[in-house]
């Protein structure tokens, strides 16, 4: 069972993530993030990033190292990973890799009241979804080609296999739900239970 935390927004513990590697201020950490990709999985702003610093110094995860100043840029504090801050990255990791998690991602909603959708609008928006579906698989095995090309270790990846192999799995089940809506059964189904009053 996910354990409560302190500060449990996932760009909380993207940052502590970065912050292994050595200590920086937020507006490095950001750009590190975009380089890195992480922009992709983990959806954040200037401010909500300078927010969920200031949560996790107030949490003890994170301390303030030293303040640098620039004669070109505004002055900028550097932040440090705690030992405490280490223990909760850990003690996050462990259990967000062994333990699964319930998500309530918005298509599994759109996938239990489907039936208020005629059969052919639903294949049709169906179809539609499996078009965009496959233009991003396109771009995640694209991400993975020039990965390999740069050769970049595996390790750093590995979301972009995950993401493409859930864009794939998504492919596969969708093209099945498009051939069973136009079964003749579930039409019958369908005018039966859910047409409604003509």
């Amino acid at each position: 069972m996910a354990k409560r935390r302190a500060v449990a927004n996932l760009l909380a513990l993207t940052v502590m993530a970065e912050l292994v590697a050595e200590p920086m201020h937020p507006y490095e950490m950001g750009r590190r993030l975009k380089e890195h990709g992480k922009d992709r999985t983990v959806k954040y702003t200037r401010s909500s990033l300078y927010m969920v610093v200031e949560q996790l110094r107030k949490a003890g995860f994170v301390v303030e190292q030293e303040t640098v100043r620039d004669t070109q840029r505004p002055e900028r504090t550097v932040y440090a990973l705690t030992a405490e801050g280490r223990r909760e990255l850990d003690d996050w990791m462990r259990e967000l890799v062994a333990e699964p998690q319930p998500e309530h991602p918005k298509f599994g909603v759109a996938l239990s009241l489907l039936a208020v959708l005629t059969p052919a609008d639903a294949v049709e928006l169906l179809n539609r979804r499996l078009t965009a579906l496959g233009e991003l698989a396109t771009d995640a095995g694209e991400q993975l080609r020039l990965g390999a090309e740069q050769n970049v270790p595996w390790i750093f990846l590995i979301e972009e296999e995950y993401r493409l192999g859930v864009l794939q799995a998504e492919q596969r089940f969708v093209t099945t739900l498009i051939e069973s809506l136009d079964r003749p059964d579930y039409l019958r189904l369908w005018q039966e239970f859910f047409a409604g009053p003509n």
